[in-house]
């Protein structure tokens, strides 16, 4: 059976005499797409930390590509690793190209008298072409919209070629149209680049591809459920980790999440 790319395993985590998280547990294989979704303050971005190798466990188990942390060098292991943040902390009026090129080298700014070698800088045009950025790369990040800025992020994140994408809340500060785009751009990278295994977190159900394979959920630190999103992603799953009675549908591949309607008494049944 191939190695998983990502194994937690009984994790705990602890920051200034608290704990963050108890005991949690979940694989991921190549290729599946994770949700990883969860109240503010449920724990997502302490295991974003760790699918990211940039976090310890205090204690339990963490396996990225194969390495355990705490046993590997990090800074090999994340040049594998292909991470979207909206909040990228980019102050230079880079170009789109600019911004997608730092993606091999994995800084914020351009390297002084770095230059892309010719295979770089074709594959750096070809995600340019995939994600629809090419004819806007010369395009400036001051004057980008918050949907181009997403999508150079995430032609950014996948310039280095990684076996892990994660994507730390991708659908932050958009309006609705651009949130589809960039939901149909994430979907669209299943059929492009279908060897990559993905971790998506979001705490809005509405955000989430269409092609999420998987997902856990998380309450206080807590996996409520952890598996194959129609079996996680469920009315009484989510209601349990938002502490919040909610009814969750699903249509076409997406789901959609609402406060569920007390049920009202029947008038006639008082008389």
């Amino acid at each position: 059976m191939n190695t998983p790319v990502l194994a937690l395993a009984d994790v705990t985590y602890r920051r200034e005499r608290k704990m963050i998280l108890h005991g949690v547990s979940f694989t991921v294989h190549q290729g599946e797409h994770w949700a990883l979704l969860g109240p503010n303050g449920s724990g997502k971005s302490t295991v974003l930390g760790f699918c990211g190798a940039v976090t310890h466990p205090t204690s339990g188990t963490v396996h990225v590509l194969g390495e355990q942390l705490g046993r590997v060098e990090l800074q090999a292991l994340r040049r594998s690793i292909g991470h979207v943040n909206p909040r990228h902390p980019l102050t230079s009026p880079l170009t789109i190209r600019e911004i997608v090129l730092t993606g091999i080298t994995g800084t914020i700014e351009t390297p002084l008298r770095w230059q892309p070698q010719p295979d770089e800088a074709d594959r750096v045009d070809a995600l340019l072409d995939t994600l629809g950025l090419l004819r806007i790369a010369e395009d400036r990040w001051p004057t980008l919209s918050q949907g181009e800025r997403g999508r150079t992020l995430i032609a950014r994140a996948l310039a280095c070629a990684p076996r892990l994408l994660l994507l730390d809340e991708p659908s932050t500060g958009l309006d609705l149209a651009a949130r589809e785009y960039l939901l149909e751009t994430i979907d669209l990278l299943d059929e492009t680049h279908s060897e990559i295994t993905s971790v998506l977190v979001t705490h809005h159900l509405e955000e989430l591809p269409r092609t999420t394979t998987h997902a856990v959920l998380l309450a206080k630190g807590r996996v409520v459920a952890a598996g194959p999103a129609e079996t996680v992603i469920t009315t009484d799953n989510v209601s349990t980790a938002f502490a919040h009675p909610i009814e969750v549908h699903r249509h076409d591949a997406r789901w959609t999440a609402r406060t569920r309607r007390a049920t009202r008494p029947d008038p006639a049944a008082t008389h």
